[in-house]
């Protein structure tokens, strides 16, 4: 990771307690991103990251929002604002599952995950935007999944709310990118995380031998991506769907 490529800007990770916003937060906070570190339940695990980040010199503190409220989200962000002046970079990476088959799935199932997933990533942007706009800079970075791409039996509303995640990055790409903002979407494949690891060792093997890399990614690899994106590195890029998945879809 280059350090420093981030220094001076301050970035909200939401669901940044574990997984893949774990990663994200510590990544860019390496990066020189001061960080607004997001949990709605886990609180213990946030402010382990936040002191991470502040053991490793960094600057960070944790905030609890629900991203799937609209005011909510409103009062975090200005909150955000409020305390370090700016905000420069957004990762929606928040997000939860209840799958289970369709025709079986209840509809307070199928509402959560779209609640969380989609609309919260859709408060994410609304909120930032506003104050990225009067910047004239901004770096947006929302969390999709390969199964937004192609679908994937049993996860009717999680892939629902994937796809329209990418179809809202695409959207909001087009309207702020003459602000000077970028929003793009990274895409996970099959990544080592609390949600995988119950999966049983037959059904991983069988699932890594369908990945051309031969194995399941890391929450770094993905973080990786994400510090691309929010850096200068990525400033010729909007619009766009990055796939962290081992060359799973192609």
């Amino acid at each position: 990771m280059l350090t420093g490529i981030l220094e001076g800007k301050i970035a909200i990770v939401t669901g940044a307690g574990r997984g893949i916003g774990k990663a994200a937060a510590l990544s860019l906070a390496r990066a020189g991103a001061v960080v607004a570190v997001n949990y709605n339940h886990s609180a213990d695990q946030a402010q382990a990251v936040v002191n991470e980040i502040v053991n490793n010199g960094g600057r960070a503190k944790a905030w609890q929002c629900d991203v799937s409220s609209f005011d909510d989200c409103g009062a975090f962000f200005s909150d955000v604002i409020k305390e370090f002046g700016r905000l420069d970079i957004l990762v929606n990476n928040a997000g939860v599952t209840r799958d289970g088959l369709l025709m079986r799935m209840t509809e307070a199932d199928y509402d959560l995950v779209m609640d969380v997933n989609l609309k919260g990533t859709f408060h994410g942007i609304r909120h930032a935007a506003r104050q990225m706009v009067k910047q004239k800079y901004g770096r947006i970075i929302n969390i999709s999944s390969v199964v937004g791409i192609t679908g994937n039996g049993g996860q009717a509303n999680y892939a629902a709310s994937k796809a329209g995640i990418i179809g809202l990055t695409k959207s909001a790409a087009k309207e702020l990118g003459s602000r000077g903002i970028t929003v793009n979407t990274v895409a996970p494949g099959f990544i080592e995380t609390e949600m995988t690891a119950v999966l049983p060792e037959e059904q991983k093997s069988k699932l890594a031998s369908q990945i051309p890399l031969g194995r399941f990614g890391q929450p770094e690899d993905v973080a990786a991506a994400i510090v691309f994106l929010a850096s200068e590195y990525g400033a010729y890029i909007t619009g766009q769907v990055l796939q962290v998945d081992g060359g799973m879809v192609m």
